[in-house]
């Protein structure tokens, strides 16, 4: 080799590394051909007319404004194709993740609120963060503590209530939100029977006319666009929304008056609190910087803020409870002589025999400046912002993230198992190769980037990853595509969206979660164990009653699959071998086979650990003790898989104690990383590496030489043996 000139490790080296962190390079040249551009381009712009309406489905169900389900759908699905190691599996906004996000932050935040909006974008952030550190730590097998069990019941019991929490859209009512998720579901099916919008319910029930029908006719076809394109035309020819602004004095009721009054003076106080507390924020950090972190002006500042902290807290709860008390009201218009006697009643104080306009009217919000906006008919998604969402840091309250730590753990284990399940169903097909470490670093990097540019969580979704395969995807181009398309969207066509009905996003999010509901699962689990089947049931039934604390569900269940395993571990079977008529060594007390009276062949079917070393010890010396004239014991290790120290100190001790009484052990079938874990306790030492054989009969032979040449040929556990009447 010429001096100068690198080997060819050398070159490979960095071009292996830089393959490893962007796999996208693998399939980017395949890009030069006509034919695999064309599917991948075809592919990309079919998933992206599922995914619009889609995501601004799915943003609605994780209780955030319509718009920034797009905002997670345009950058997440192209950095998870250039960093993972799928080329089918399309990310974004899903079902499951969306409820979870909603679940976990109701407590803390009004749903649609700016906080709300602010803590969706850090969870994305922080469950992008732990999916990196899972990657790049080579943790990906983690999720293997999801039992399948355990998936199959909160799977089944998110899709019961994702579709039921559509019900007041499709409905067109608006009910109380209760502690628990079954309390809200019945104030809503009680809002039903009283309220419900009869032209809501129409458009709905038209969207999932058409979503079920175009299926039916051309499974190909994209049947949620279309209900989208149909239901917005109608709603805009209609006039759907029905909004209008009406001054204070046009309300009759002077309590609701009074109610607005502190509302609009609370977010008056909300706003100029926000102010303080950023100067105070500032203040202290001034003051730190100049006089330390222990010095009187610094703990006043320290203290001021606090307090202005606790007051904006408490101003912001009282104006979101007012808010919410006016949001179930429902008036009745009574025109009068001139727009200036127009009036506005509650429907129990509408005066007898006056002319009314026939629409029940509620609020639909109150703006900044005090303008009172009310709504005469059904919900639509509204005004969104064009363009692209700007890059933001996530808003960092450690306060929060210490109370979103375990949604988001919970979230980024079930979202990344959703996506890995799917991708490896997918690479079965294409034959690819799936690294679950690396696809991790995807996802991880996807709620990462997708977050600072106001994202909430994502995951791979099953239904578009099967559309974009089944359009012929071929890379991961197609998924760049896809977000590309939502950009073009966000920067070009968002007006057009205004008119489209809440009711046909309720109706997208029904459909697309009833293919989860599989209650079939159940028995089958039951049928493989019936531990299995009381860990699904009891997940299942869990998520439905802890709702919306759906994270309590999974957590749950996820422990009572772990420790059941214990318990079912703890109690292997502990065999005495005999011989049976084929020739094998089998379980004497099974079979009823005759066993050797000096000598005892033991098989133990399990790993030893800590949680069952009691119970192999109590049941070798129970087989013991049956035997008085025992001579030698025979520990058949095929079936142990698995030691750790507390299981090499008992072995350790069951010799010498049966030394002690006069009795000999051997091992035989002993496996090699068994092996390499007594050699390094110094078990194999101490009993002697003479005691070790490869296969039960070499370990019998050598016994049978101990006894003398008689016994083997008497020996019930000789398959040879001579039978005379005083065998």
């Amino acid at each position: 080799m010429s001096e100068g000139r690198p080997s060819v490790a050398q070159v490979d080296a960095p071009e292996s590394w830089v393959r490893r962190l962007l796999p996208s390079l693998e399939w980017i040249g395949e890009l030069r051909n006509t034919k695999t551009l064309r599917a991948d381009v075809i592919a990309g712009v079919t998933v992206a007319l599922v995914l619009i309406p889609q995501s601004m489905a799915y943003a609605q169900l994780a209780g955030l404004p319509a718009y920034y389900g797009l905002y997670a759908a345009f950058l997440p699905p192209i950095v998870a194709a250039l960093f993972g190691s799928s080329r089918q599996l399309q990310t974004g906004p899903v079902a499951i993740v969306s409820i979870m996000t909603a679940a976990a932050l109701e407590p803390i935040a009004t749903a649609g609120s700016g906080s709300f909006v602010a803590y969706a974008i850090m969870l994305a952030v922080m469950v992008g963060l732990f999916e990196l550190a899972l990657g790049l730590l080579r943790l990906g097998a983690l999720v293997n503590f999801l039992a399948h069990p355990v998936i199959s019941g909160f799977t089944n019991a998110a899709a019961i209530i994702i579709a039921t929490s559509q019900l007041d859209k499709i409905f067109g009512v608006r009910a109380e939100k209760g502690a628990q998720y079954y309390e809200t579901i019945s104030n809503t099916v009680v809002a039903i029977t009283r309220d419900t919008h009869w032209l809501t319910f129409a458009i709905g029930a038209l969207a999932f006319a058409i979503i079920i029908i175009v299926r039916k006719i051309n499974p190909r076809a994209p049947n949620v666009l279309i209900a989208v394109v149909v239901t917005t035309l109608l709603s805009y020819a209609v006039e759907f929304e029905k909004l209008r602004e009406l001054r204070l004095d046009q309300i009759e009721n002077p309590i609701v008056r009074e109610v607005i009054t502190d509302i609009v003076a609370m977010n008056k106080a909300v706003d100029e609190l926000d102010e303080r507390v950023e100067k105070a924020r500032a203040g202290l950090a001034e003051a730190e910087r100049s006089h330390g972190a222990a010095d009187t002006r610094t703990l006043i500042a320290r203290d001021h803020l606090a307090s202005l902290e606790t007051k904006l807290v408490t101003t912001s709860e009282e104006a979101r409870a007012g808010r919410s008390e006016l949001q179930y009201l429902r008036f009745r218009f009574v025109p009068g002589d001139s727009p200036d006697k127009d009036r506005y009643f509650l429907m129990r104080e509408v005066p007898e025999n006056v002319q009314i306009d026939g629409n029940v009217w509620r609020f639909s919000s109150i703006e900044a400046d005090g303008r009172l906006i009310v709504n005469g008919g059904g919900k639509v998604v509204g005004a969104i912002p064009a363009g692209l969402p700007k890059p933001k840091m996530p808003t960092l309250d450690f306060g929060v993230i210490a109370q979103l730590l375990p949604a988001a753990i919970t979230i980024a284990l079930l979202g990344f198992m959703e996506a890995i399940s799917i991708a490896k169903a997918m690479a079965t097909r294409t034959r690819q190769r799936i690294d679950s470490n690396q696809e991790l670093i995807g996802q991880g990097l996807a709620n990462i980037l997708g977050g600072l540019f106001q994202s909430y969580p994502v995951s791979g979704s099953f239904s578009r990853s099967a559309v974009n395969l089944g359009a012929g995807a071929v890379t991961g181009f197609s998924s760049v595509v896809t977000g590309l398309i939502v950009v073009v969207a966000l920067l070009a066509f968002t007006p057009l969206l205004y008119h489209l009905p809440q009711a046909t996003l309720a109706a997208v999010i029904m459909m697309a979660v009833i293919g989860l509901v599989n209650l079939r699962v159940f028995l089958t689990a039951w049928r493989a164990h019936p531990h299995d089947g009381l860990v699904a049931v009891v997940t299942f039934a869990l998520t439905l009653l802890m709702a919306p604390h759906l994270d309590y569900g999974i957590l749950i269940g996820a422990g009572l699959a772990l420790g059941l395993y214990l318990f079912r571990t703890m109690k292997p079977r502990v065999a005495v071998l005999g011989r049976h008529p084929d020739g094998g060594l089998r379980d004497a007390e099974m079979y009823d086979l005759e066993t050797c009276k000096n000598i005892s062949m033991i098989r133990f079917d399990g790993s030893l650990y800590f949680a069952n070393i009691g119970h192999f010890e109590d049941k070798l010396l129970e087989r013991v003790a049956k035997k008085p004239e025992l001579k030698y014991v025979i520990v058949d290790a095929e079936g142990i898989n698995q030691i750790d120290s507390s299981g090499a100190e008992a072995l350790h001790d069951l010799t010498e104690r049966l030394r002690d009484a006069g009795m000999d052990v051997y091992l035989t079938q002993v496996k090699t990383q068994i092996m390499d874990i007594l050699e390094r306790t110094g078990f194999a030492d101490f009993v002697g590496r003479e005691h070790f054989f490869r296969t039960e009969d070499q370990a019998l032979r050598h016994v049978w030489d101990k006894l003398g040449e008689d016994h083997a040929q008497h020996c019930p556990l000789n398959p040879h043996r001579i039978v005379t009447d005083d065998t």
